[in-house]
C-alpha cells in the first residue's frame, strides 16, 4: 500500500506539474473570471501546502508551517517556483511515506481534520490521494478554459 500511495501521489503531483508547464503564459496561471474562484496558480499552493502540512509536517515532522489563507491570496508566483515546490513535495512525501510499512497505516492519524471522527493514517492518504486528484481537474480544466 505504501508503494502505491508513493507511486499515485508521485504520478499526479508530476501530471500537475505538466499542466503548470503547459500554460501559454505565467499570466494564464493567475487568471479568475466568471464562476472560476480559484486559478491553477494558488490550486497548486493550495495542494502543496495540504500536501506539505498532513503528510509531511503530520507524519513526517518536518516542521513545515502551513499558511493556508496565503495559498489562496497569493497572486503572481512565478511558474519556475510553482514547480519547485511541487517537486519540493514530492520528494516529501515520497520520503515521509518511506518510514511507515503497510501496518503502521492502521494506526489513528495523529491530527484528525474532525476530534470527534479520528481515522486511521490510511483513510487519511487515500482522502489526501482523492483532493490531490480533484484539484488537478480542476487545474485542467482551468488550462483549457483560460486557453
Amino acid at each position: 500500500m505504501i508503494s502505491s500511495l508513493q507511486q499515485i501521489f508521485s504520478r499526479d503531483l508530476g501530471a500537475l506539474q505538466k499542466e503548470i508547464e503547459a500554460y501559454n503564459t505565467e499570466t494564464n496561471l493567475w487568471k479568475i473570471e466568471g464562476q472560476i474562484k480559484n486559478s491553477a496558480g494558488n490550486l497548486t499552493l493550495h495542494l502543496c501546502g495540504n500536501l506539505q502540512h498532513y503528510i509531511g509536517s503530520i507524519l513526517g515532522d518536518t516542521g513545515y508551517k502551513r499558511d493556508r489563507p496565503a495559498e489562496f491570496s497569493m497572486r503572481d508566483v512565478p511558474r519556475a517556483q510553482l514547480i519547485e515546490h511541487i517537486q519540493t513535495t514530492k520528494k516529501v512525501i515520497h520520503s515521509t511515506l518511506s518510514k511507515y510499512n503497510d501496518e503502521d497505516l492502521d494506526e489513528k492519524y495523529p491530527k484528525p481534520f474532525k476530534p470527534d471522527a479520528p481515522e486511521s493514517i490510511r483513510y487519511y492518504l487515500l482522502h489526501l490521494t482523492a483532493h490531490l486528484s480533484y484539484h488537478l481537474g480542476q487545474v485542467n480544466y482551468h488550462r483549457r478554459l483560460i486557453g
